[in-house]
């Protein structure tokens, strides 16, 4: 499952992760530590929503 940020609409996608922020490719969302923010405005994991 995908999840969209509600403030920038970035989009997680776990099948790629998030290299940048040492997120390795194939790690749910809901395993990434809690301190993670948005790679594109800053918000934190709370702001994110599943993607329909």
């Amino acid at each position: 499952m995908r999840w969209v940020c509600v403030v920038c609409n970035y989009v997680y996608d776990p099948s790629e992760g998030d290299p940048e922020s040492g997120i390795a490719p194939g790690t749910a969302f809901e395993d990434i530590h809690d301190d993670w923010v948005c790679p594109l405005c800053g918000v934190g994991k709370d702001q994110f929503e599943p993607e329909e």
